[in-house]
């Protein structure tokens, strides 16, 4: 087989990344999401440039899943990562994430699903390689804590509750 010189592959995987920045940088534009879409975003939490609290990164050491759907805030994006408000159990939290560290983007709404293969950083600084799963929505292992909005604000914020991913997954 001849060597690709070109890298397809890292092409390739650039150019979907590009899909999830463009939608997201829509959705920053609105405010909000249209329609029923809303996103399963799954990245490497110690990924070089992700920047969450130290609560975040002891419960989430290798990789995180967020939902971005009604309550979230200041959502900015760049050409690299973008950055988003988002609470959990109450406690707001800002999140940057470069979307070279995203392993996996999911709407739900329209069954649409994006897989890359990201290495991972190990403790000693160097990469090993982690391979995208098969199947995002089926393969994500952790319950996911449906962000709510900051304390303080409005009254009918029944706070956030516990979203499992088996709910989303196909049946056989």
């Amino acid at each position: 087989m001849a060597q690709d010189h070109i890298r397809y592959d890292i092409l390739a995987q650039d150019a979907l990344r590009s899909v999830i920045r463009k939608v997201l940088s829509e959705v920053a534009v609105t405010g909000h999401l249209p329609g029923e879409h809303h996103f399963f975003i799954t990245f490497l939490t110690n990924a070089p440039g992700v920047r969450i609290s130290q609560h975040l990164k002891a419960k989430y050491a290798e990789q995180m899943t967020i939902v971005i759907q009604h309550q979230f805030w200041d959502l900015k994006v760049t050409e690299s990562l973008f950055e988003i408000g988002l609470s959990f159990s109450d406690t707001p939290e800002k999140l940057v994430i470069p979307f070279n560290a995203i392993r996996g983007f999911y709407d739900p709404s329209v069954s649409f699903e994006l897989e890359f293969d990201v290495p991972a950083v190990e403790e000693d600084g160097h990469s090993a390689e982690i391979t995208a799963y098969p199947a995002f929505a089926e393969k994500a292992e952790e319950a996911i804590e449906e962000p709510t909005p900051p304390t303080g604000g409005d009254d009918n914020n029944k706070g956030g509750s516990v979203v499992s991913l088996d709910s989303f997954r196909k049946k056989n």
